[in-house]
C-alpha cells in the first residue's frame, strides 16, 4: 500500500484570513517502508513573512521572493501524491492549507477522507501524554537532534519514521548500540586470529570398490536375513 506522509509551512495559522503556504514537504511509503522517494517545493507567497512565523520556520519574505507561485507546482505535486492516503500531524491544518491553495487555482480539494491524522492515532495510543512531534519522537526514540528549525520535508520524514512506530513500529531500538558493535567487531578479529592445527583432508562421502566388496562378503555370510524372507 502506498501512503504519501506529507508537512507544510506557512505564514500563519488562517488561510481563512489570507495565510498562505510556502513549503511542502512529501515522503513516499509503500507497506510502511519509506522508498527514498520524496517531493519537496517552497512557493513565493505573495505576500509579506509575518515575524512571528518566520521565526518557527526560518523561511523570509526576501528568500521566497524568487520561489515559484503555487500554481506553478502544483501539476508535479498533485502527480506525485495521487490518489493515496495522506499522514500528517494534526492533518486538518494542513489540509486546510492544501485545500485553499488549490481553491486559488480553480482545482478540487483534495478529498478529507484520504486523511491520516498522526495526533488522532497518538491520542488513542497515549491518552493524557504531550502529542508535539518532537515529545513523540523522543517517546519512541527517533533522532531529531537535527531539527533546529521546523521544515517541511525534514519533518515530514522524522513524521514518517513516527507514523511507522505508532501503526506497529520496527522497534528502532532492537539495533545493536555503537558499543556492542563495537564489542562484537573486537571479538570476530580475536577469532579470527586464533592458531589452528593442521587442517585434515575432508573424507570422500562414496564407497571405494574395496569397502563395498567387504559389505557383500559381509552380507554372504548371514544365514536366513530378514529382507530375504
Amino acid at each position: 500500500m502506498r501512503e504519501i506522509v506529507f508537512d507544510t509551512e506557512t505564514t500563519g495559522l488562517d488561510p481563512r484570513t489570507g495565510d498562505r503556504l510556502v513549503e511542502i514537504g512529501c515522503v513516499e511509503l509503500v507497506n510502511r517502508v519509506a522508498t527514498g522517494e520524496v517531493f519537496h517545493a517552497y512557493f513565493n507567497p505573495e505576500r509579506d513573512m509575518p515575524a512571528e512565523a518566520e521565526a518557527v520556520h526560518g523561511l523570509s519574505a526576501i528568500f521566497l521572493s524568487d520561489k515559484p507561485l503555487f500554481r506553478d507546482g502544483v501539476t508535479a505535486l498533485l502527480d506525485f501524491i495521487g490518489e493515496d492516503p495522506l499522514v500528517a500531524h494534526n492533518a486538518g491544518f494542513d489540509f486546510g492549507f492544501l485545500n485553499a491553495e488549490l481553491a486559488l487555482c480553480e482545482l478540487p480539494a483534495v478529498s478529507m477522507g484520504r486523511m491520516v491524522d498522526t495526533v488522532a492515532l497518538a491520542r488513542r495510543k497515549h491518552p493524557g501524554a504531550k502529542l508535539s512531534l518532537d515529545a513523540l519522537c523522543t517517546r519512541y526514540g527517533i533522532d531529531r537532534s537535527h531539527r533546529v528549525k521546523h521544515g517541511a520535508l525534514l519533518d515530514a520524514e522524522l513524521l514518517a519514521q513516527l507514523y511507522v512506530e505508532l501503526t506497529g513500529g520496527r522497534q528502532i531500538g532492537l539495533g545493536l548500540d555503537a558499543e556492542l558493535e563495537s564489542e562484537a567487531s573486537t571479538i570476530a578479529v580475536a577469532s579470527a586470529r586464533v592458531e589452528r592445527g593442521p587442517r585434515r583432508e575432508p573424507r570422500p562421502h562414496v564407497a571405494s570398490e574395496a569397502e563395498l566388496a567387504a559389505h557383500r562378503a559381509f552380507l554372504a555370510r548371514l544365514t536366513d536375513p530378514l529382507w530375504s524372507r
